[in-house]
């Protein structure tokens, strides 16, 4: 597998961002090995909250999230997935599948030993999260989704198949204008930049290409069978589990539906609608981090 690493001076000046950089080596099946970067602010022996961002956004999505919950006692980790913000890109887009996002962030879980985990997770970080967390469910005290979904071959939203479609016929992917056509805040032009510098050009973006196309939308699709047996798992998942979707998503609109009927920890909880677009963490970065607190004190008693 050949795999690009964006230049570091690329990351250097961003707005709103002072994390210093950690990394992890993750090693494909294939043998080829990766460089995993992931954000950890806080205590490190504080209860541990878990950030997963999607596509084709990076651990930047929660810049404002990240010190709020630090500042509360809390270690945060958010990583980058492979092929996004800082972590390592494999150059052609066959390199990237459901299954092995699945087992690299496995991998990059099980290696750092984390136990007692409140995970907040949105797009494809609920869909690689999800995977994690009925994989090691004994790991995870509590979970949080947002504008995310486990499909299993069952269709797609019409504004999910807007987006595969633009993202499969654009002949450049325009990362900075999806993400802020994804909120309902304009972003600067700064934090524009901020989303763009993962990527120095179209080379570096084969997984932000290749993501919608391994959504498991039909039958047909690879990794139907594995979300089934994840929504088996999370079928017994009794664990505090909280839906807050935004009020202006047109891709995941009506999603918590299912995970309020389906797990038996989302019974009882006070679910929420936020603000916002589909990057709903842009729009209403203050009332994630407060709601997070609150899961993760429930989760605690």
């Amino acid at each position: 597998m050949d795999v690009l690493r964006t230049p570091e001076e690329r990351f250097e000046g961003l707005d709103g961002w002072p994390f210093a950089p950690h990394y992890s080596q993750i090693v494909d099946a294939d043998g080829t090995a990766m460089r995993l970067h992931y954000v950890d602010e806080g205590p490190h022996d504080g209860p541990v909250v878990l950030l997963m961002h999607g596509e084709p956004s990076w651990a930047y999505l929660y810049r404002k999230i990240v010190p709020a919950l630090a500042a509360k006692g809390y270690r945060v980790l958010a990583p980058d997935l492979i092929g996004f913000g800082r972590s390592d890109k494999p150059a052609k887009r066959t390199d990237y599948t459901y299954e092995r996002h699945v087992a690299w962030m496995s991998q990059w879980l099980t290696g750092l030993d984390l136990k007692g985990v409140t995970l907040f997770c949105q797009d494809w970080g609920g869909l690689i999260g999800l995977r994690l967390v009925a994989a090691f469910p004994e790991r995870f005290a509590a979970v949080c989704v947002a504008n995310t979904g486990l499909p299993t071959g069952s269709g797609v939203s019409e504004g999910f198949n807007n987006w595969l479609n633009f993202s499969q016929s654009a002949p450049q992917l325009p990362i900075s204008f999806i993400v802020n056509g994804g909120c309902v805040r304009d972003l600067s032009e700064a934090e524009k930049a901020a989303y763009d510098a993962p990527f120095p050009d179209e080379t570096y973006k084969e997984g932000a290409r290749q993501f919608p196309t391994l959504v498991p939308i039909t039958p047909g699709h690879a990794s139907v069978a594995e979300n089934l047996a994840a929504w088996k798992v999370l079928e017994a998942f009794d664990k505090p589990f909280l839906t807050a979707f935004s009020d202006a998503d047109p891709v995941t609109k009506g999603g918590f539906a299912a995970f309020q009927e389906r797990v038996p920890g989302a019974k009882g909880q006070p679910h929420l609608t936020l603000h916002g677009g589909h990057f709903v963490q842009e729009d209403s970065p203050n009332e994630i981090a407060a709601l997070l607190d609150g899961l993760a004190q429930r989760a605690a008693r």
